[in-house]
């Protein structure tokens, strides 16, 4: 408002101006002023202050103004620039003549450039004892060679969204069908809408609203709300009941479902919030959007962008004023086996926790889940408030990603201060040390703090025994022997306190909150996983590579485009990881990982338990770990985490688990 009042201000004050001035005003300034109004898009100016009398006598304010600002608005007009051609210095105008200028109109639109040239007749009138220029209007000035009695076509055609898929070609996130349930109201009974409602979660109160609609007959189909094309056993249910129905309809599909919700997210309809946010760059109000996981993180390559077809709609013909091919979004491979990632998803058995697994040799990431998980095709269209509400309060946070967070990696983490103790030349591994102490042991001087170990380990304790019986305090020892700067440089070795070079983002993996050990207690603490020590789930499958490949960490992968590349090498000598893969293997042959401990397969890991506590409590909330490989054929490392494994066994509960998903890969 403020620039279409300061440009009439301007206007009136030229006009001042020039009935005060012994220059007449010329019809190139004239015409100048009203190409500056339009370049504003002050067409109320335009009308009211420089259109002809004739103009205004054939099209009226609405016919003009109105039309003119709905067309630009229907075709998303943009970048705007209407430029006059030379006129030669010289050049002089008859009063009694019209004047004839040139002008160039050039515009963006949803369907891409439109650019022309016209003249614009100019009349000079005697209005109120003045006389001035003013403009003969024309519908073309909207868009070239517009006639009167012409019609403006305005089509969009959508692109087609770009697609996820695993290594193998399994579809994680594609185009497909689902179903749109709705009521006859004639045939519908209050028993089946009762029953509707339960099914879907919805209020009855919600299906009363859609069949209160104005244009709603007792014979038509209402549609009430879409469900997934993997419901079809819900849909053939509810579709029994008197007066309820369903047609197919066009939607995002996830095939594989609550197993890979956190990794491929869902799609919803852009807000207007977003819209704003987003303005310029090509979406509009019906597009749908990427909401969390790759669905959204990928959105500038999965994203189509709508093309469409301006034309005029003549008596004879259709004249195009312009076109754009839609551009339909990339289809991307990931390195994810959906089977595998299905496969360690169920054998969590929708207990709180996450799972990784990664190739050794090339750094594909094969696995990565969060348990438990939703239904994204669900969250894609749309939940009432109550099944939100129901999903926000469920206890085990199913939209929670875990796989993205780090957690303490307890007893997990004795493998990687094993391999810095042995890099470092601080541990022998056949020097053993004698505990008398039990289950606790403290240094003289620590005050209250204590170590506690679970079983209380023959002497002496060595590096094999006290990785096959995790014993704590074995490895409080090596640590104090190897001093805090000696332990933070080898775990920044191993990319703690690093950003993960990974397309998806993750917590970082924190030696403490500030990178530092303050004391000799945090120093042990941190030697066994607890501490302030966090680790990602995917940070510690990849760490746990260096026993495979004698020291090297490949860079993690998740899209198939990606060439495998070393992140870290030089960790752990041949002769180190060769001594630290027997260990392994004897922790679940002789150790706590007994349910791995089968004979298809020969299973080597780590187990680890880390204790959530709060200062003053005796016991707090346990969650277990497993770090796992097939020693005969290492074709993955596999890490699982399940929470609150107190009462199941500990860590010992997680080994069986992940047995699971080497026994049925």
């Amino acid at each position: 408002m403020k620039t279409k009042l300061a440009g009439l201000l301007f206007v009136l004050a030229a006009v001042f101006l020039a009935g005060c001035s012994d220059e007449p005003v010329t019809p190139e300034e004239r015409l100048s002023e009203y190409v500056s109004h339009w370049n504003e898009e002050g067409f109320d100016v335009m009308f009211e202050e420089y259109s002809t009398t004739e103009s205004k006598d054939t099209f009226t304010e609405e016919q003009m103004v109105d039309y003119w600002t709905k067309v630009y608005g229907d075709i998303e007009m943009s970048n705007l620039e209407v430029t006059m051609a030379e006129v030669p210095e010289d050049k002089e105008w008859p009063e009694e003549e019209p004047a004839e200028i040139g002008i160039n109109v050039a515009f963006d639109t949803f369907a891409g450039p439109v650019s022309y040239s016209k003249n614009v007749t100019l009349i000079n009138e005697e209005r109120e004892e003045e006389t001035n220029w003013y403009v003969d209007w024309e519908r073309s000035f909207i868009l070239p060679d517009l006639e009167p009695e012409d019609a403006i076509m305005i089509s969009s055609i959508p692109g087609v969204r770009g697609e996820l898929y695993d290594r193998n070609g399994n579809p994680l996130a594609i185009n497909g069908e689902g179903y749109q349930v709705g009521v006859v109201p004639g045939e519908l009974t209050d028993e089946a809408k009762s029953t509707l409602a339960e099914e879907l979660s919805i209020t009855v109160e919600s299906i009363d609203n859609a069949l209160s609609q104005s244009w709603v007959e007792d014979e038509l189909f209402v549609p009430i709300q879409k469900v997934s094309g993997n419901q079809q056993e819900l849909v053939t249910s509810i579709t029994s009941l008197p007066g309820i129905y369903s047609q197919s309809v066009e939607m995002r599909e996830y095939p594989y479902g609550e197993a890979v919700s956190h990794l491929t997210g869902y799609i919803t309809p852009i807000t207007a919030e977003q819209l704003e946010e987003l303005e310029g760059e090509g979406y509009t109000s019906t597009d749908m959007i990427g909401r969390r996981g790759l669905e959204q993180l990928l959105e500038d390559r999965l994203r189509a962008t709508s093309g469409g077809v301006i034309g005029i709609e003549k008596e004879a013909e259709t004249v195009t004023v312009t076109e754009m091919a839609p551009q339909d979004g990339e289809t991307i491979t990931l390195t994810i086996d959906a089977e595998l990632q299905k496969t360690a998803y169920e054998s969590m058995k929708g207990q709180p926790g996450t799972a990784a697994a990664v190739d050794p040799g090339t750094g594909e990431t094969l696995v990565l889940a969060s348990s438990p998980g939703f239904d994204p095709a669900e969250l894609a269209l749309g939940v009432s408030s109550e099944r939100l509400t129901e999903l926000q309060e469920d206890p085990n946070q199913p939209l929670l990603n875990r796989f993205s967070a780090a957690f303490a990696p307890g007893s997990t983490q004795k493998t990687i201060t094993a391999a810095i103790g042995l890099k470092a030349g601080t541990l022998d591994p056949n020097k053993g040390i004698t505990i008398e102490d039990g289950l606790t042991w403290q240094k003289e001087g620590w005050g209250d703090f204590r170590v506690t170990r679970v079983y209380e380990t023959e002497n002496p304790v060595d590096l094999n025994k006290g990785l096959v019986y995790s014993d704590n305090i074995y490895f409080a020892q090596i640590a104090l022997e190897m001093g805090k700067e000696t332990l933070i440089e080898g775990l920044k070795s191993f990319g703690y306190e690093e950003e993960l070079p990974f397309a998806y983002p993750m917590t970082v993996s924190q030696v403490s909150n500030d990178g530092t050990i303050g004391s000799e207690g945090q120093l042990a603490d941190t030697s066994y996983g607890q501490g302030e020590m966090l680790t990602n789930i995917l940070h510690l499958a990849s760490m746990y590579e260096v026993v495979l490949t004698n020291g090297t960490i490949m860079k993690p992968l998740l899209l198939e485009e990606e060439e495998p590349e070393v992140w870290k090498e030089g960790i752990l000598s041949e002769e180190d990881a060769a001594l630290l893969r027997t260990d392994l293997r004897e922790v679940v042959t002789e150790g706590f990982a007994q349910p791995a401990n089968v004979d298809e397969i020969n299973i080597a890991g780590k187990t680890g338990t880390a204790e959530l506590k709060l200062a003053g409590e005796e016991s707090g909330k346990e969650n277990g770990f497993f770090v796992a490989y097939d020693q005969d054929n290492p074709r993955f490392v596999l890490a699982m985490m399940i929470e609150g494994v107190e009462d199941k066994g500990g860590s010992t509960y997680v080994s069986e688990l992940a047995t699971e998903v080497f026994l049925n890969q």
